[in-house]
């Protein structure tokens, strides 16, 4: 069983994209035959336009990866655009990619309705995205809501390149993993970098803290029982700290008497003692920068060998070789 997943550099990543990605990443490695785990550096030329931005973002992505866990002997780890044989491949699934099937795509028609210049990239990203899962022959694919339909276009792809070339591609599957939390940002919506309500990883103490205690709350008076389940810091509290100490604070809220500032640095102290080791470990990685560019280059390697089998199998089916 193989198993793909990739995370877009698009800017220093958050509390949020730990709880609900990096963690089930991480934790997969130890479940799968094989993983291969990309930063989708291409991906990312969608939206980051800042060439030093780009490379600061993939470096950051690799830091809190391997920081978080993730074993480079476990996982093949790897920069997008270090494997140029996923245009190749991108160009060949093009010729079976209807037009009306990526006019349908929701994440294209949802960053085109908030002012994205609908430029060639953003509408056949679909297809760089099946090409990213089809070229290593992956069988599971980790996804969310938002990214179901491209799976469902990855597939739709396979099928019509099979169907008109012979049998090429593997068809993959999609994973839902069993606890994928959504992660309140600090004004109560989803913890977005787009929303800019985000908890940093890898910011200051500082910086830190003031996330934390900028979060917004309601004005109840500290006297006022609160209900916690619709309370931004408790929700957050109880995705890092130990469930009997979540137990004690809902309690706290309920019973009266217990202010949305205590909370907040209740909800600080939790999130050093459950990140601060992450933290040391990133720490250290960023002090020895040629060790993570070594990890990616022998990871690109690695996919660089199963990509061109791939590759090779669809150009000959084709009639190129």
């Amino acid at each position: 069983m193989r198993v793909l997943t990739g995370i877009q550099p698009s800017g220093r990543l958050h509390l949020g994209n730990y709880l609900g990605a990096i963690r089930q990443s991480v934790a997969l490695q130890a479940k799968a035959d094989d993983c291969f785990y990309f930063i989708a550096d291409y991906h990312a030329l969608t939206t980051v336009t800042d060439p030093q931005a780009l490379r600061d973002a993939v470096h950051g992505v690799a830091l809190d990866f391997l920081a978080a866990g993730l074993d480079p002997e476990k996982v093949v780890f790897f920069r997008q655009s270090d494997v140029p044989q996923v245009q190749e491949l991108t160009w060949l699934l093009s010729i079976v990619t209807p037009v009306s099937r990526l006019e349908l795509a929701h994440s294209y028609k949802d960053k085109i309705a908030h002012g994205k210049e609908a430029t060639h990239g953003l509408f056949s990203y679909p297809v760089l995205m099946a090409a990213d899962i089809l070229l290593y022959r992956s069988n599971l694919v980790p996804v969310g809501k938002d990214q179901k339909q491209h799976l469902e276009i990855t597939r739709d792809l396979a099928v019509k390149f099979n169907m008109k070339f012979g049998e090429t591609f593997v068809l993959p599957e999609g994973y839902i993993p069993d606890e994928v939390a959504t992660v309140p940002g600090t004004d109560g919506q989803k913890m977005s970098k787009s929303y800019g309500n985000t908890i940093p990883l890898s910011g200051t103490d500082k910086e830190v803290k003031k996330a934390i205690m900028g979060i917004v709350t309601d004005s109840a008076p500290v006297e006022a029982p609160k209900d916690p389940e619709t309370n931004t810091v408790y929700k957050i509290y109880k995705l890092l700290a130990p469930p009997e100490k979540a137990a004690e604070m809902a309690e706290k809220f309920r019973a009266g008497g217990y202010g949305y500032g205590d909370a907040k640095k209740e909800l600080l102290r939790a999130y050093h003692e459950a990140l601060d080791p992450f933290r040391e470990r990133r720490a250290a990685l960023e002090a020895r920068p040629d060790d993570v560019r070594d990890i990616l280059a022998a990871g690109a390697a690695k996919a660089r060998v199963e990509a061109d089998k791939t590759l090779h199998a669809a150009r000959r089916a084709v009639g190129l070789e």
